[in-house]
């Protein structure tokens, strides 16, 4: 390179440097103000017992103008496992958004203990669910701070429990450094269905009144599946669940199931009676996955 034209040339580059740096800069402000219309009404803020209550609900997405729940009824009192199952599409996932507020309902109200969701502070309402979705995101980090992630005081009792309990204490002992592992961005480094049980032992260190498994088993094989739900067992029984998913397996334990198509409730039930309907969508989804394990 000619010396006399390296200045220019440098400075040529810095320039661009900057430029790119301002458009970043634009692009953050911008994401920084954007204002939110999920705002609490009351702000209200009590321990949760954990009876969540849908009445007439329907939402229509408001950037899509997708209607994905129309008139949607239903009670899961304290303690209780509400199953959610259906097709892809059929609104499943958002009955899980409506009750952590991601959205508010289009018609209709939603009610835990009594209370309206949109009369709760948002920190109140959803410090106390603990929500593990079929999408997750880890943190560049160790899988210890992964999983105590939302915790004020990281507890390495309750930590090792969620683990055990999530079905991955024995994959995280296996790396050479543990529980100190360094996952990678978004977790790239474990498979899927280790992410998604990390997401699980997140959720559940945080001991939440009301535990939302949205299609968080969908990445783990059959056996690995039924060995978490036997350890979810335990934890459900002494907290209200629901566990949303298009496996009929994920669900058959709950104390009742929803069957959804098209946004609305079709059949409702527990696992025996919804399989004494021959023509019932719940034993179609039965049939259709008994078929494709075995092929």
């Amino acid at each position: 390179m000619n010396l006399l034209t390296w200045p220019v040339t440098a400075l040529g580059w810095t320039s661009s440097l900057v430029q790119r740096a301002e458009a970043s800069q634009a692009r953050i402000n911008e994401f920084l103000d954007q204002k939110t219309d999920i705002i609490s009404r009351q702000n209200v803020q009590k321990e949760l017992v954990g009876d969540i209550v849908f009445e007439h609900v329907s939402f229509t997405y408001p950037d899509t103008g997708i209607q994905a729940l129309r008139d949607v009824s239903f009670r899961v009192r304290p303690g209780q496992t509400l199953a959610v199952i259906g097709n892809t599409g059929s609104g499943k996932s958002t009955i899980a958004a409506l009750l952590c507020r991601l959205y508010d309902v289009t018609d209709g109200a939603i009610k835990v203990d009594g209370t309206d969701v949109r009369d709760y502070s948002l920190r109140a309402l959803r410090g106390q669910i603990g929500y593990v979705p079929q999408d997750v995101f880890l943190f560049s980090d160790s899988i210890r701070n992964n999983i105590n992630f939302g915790l004020d005081q990281p507890d390495e009792a309750r930590m090792l429990q969620a683990a055990k309990d999530a079905d991955v204490y024995q994959n995280i002992l296996a790396f050479p450094e543990g529980f100190d592992t360094k996952v990678g961005e978004r977790g790239i480094t474990l498979s899927g269905g280790q992410k998604q049980r990390v997401s699980m032992a997140r959720a559940l260190v945080k001991e939440p009144k009301i535990l939302i498994l949205d299609d968080s088993l969908s990445a783990v094989d059959t056996k690995t599946e039924n060995a978490i739900l036997g350890s979810l067992q335990r934890i459900m029984a002494q907290r209200t669940s629901l566990i949303i998913s298009h496996r009929v397996s994920s669900v058959k334990l709950a104390d009742e199931i929803l069957v959804l198509d098209d946004g609305v409730i079709v059949q409702h039930g527990t696992h025996e009676a919804l399989m004494a309907d021959a023509t019932g969508l719940y034993r179609a989804l039965y049939e259709r996955q008994l078929q494709t394990e075995e092929a």
